[in-house]
């Protein structure tokens, strides 16, 4: 599904206007250590992220689909993000499950869950 591409490539841009653009107005972020339930929270986490891990690249891996219709699409990914902390190369993976839903023709992202990777 095309969304989940635009949502990476705006992730990837580290300019939180062009993920706002993609995010719906009641959107709610589960972070492994913080619930973001504001545009603002989650432009904060967002920024904080790619202040701390430099020239960051995210991915995602093994998407699965678990549910479509003409409102609402869910998919569950491996993410994988590489950059520099403090000049030294870092890298990591989790997982992901994200909720899409159509407004106005529009696709936009009111769910998004990670977590670690089960040991």
């Amino acid at each position: 599904m095309d969304i989940l591409n635009e949502y990476i490539k705006a992730t990837n841009t580290h300019n939180f206007d062009e993920v706002k653009k993609l995010l719906h107005p009641s959107a709610i972020y589960f972070f492994s250590n913080k619930t973001c339930t504001t545009h603002d929270d989650i432009q904060d986490y967002f920024e904080n992220a790619w202040e701390l891990v430099k020239n960051e690249n995210y991915e995602a891996h093994d998407v699965q689909w678990l549910f479509i219709s003409k409102t609402s699409l869910t998919c569950t990914y491996k993410y994988f993000y590489e950059g520099y902390v403090n000049g030294k190369y870092t890298s990591g993976r989790g997982r992901a499950t994200n909720v899409f839903v159509k407004e106005s023709d529009d696709w936009l992202l009111i769910h998004e869950h990670l977590s670690p990777l089960p040991r």
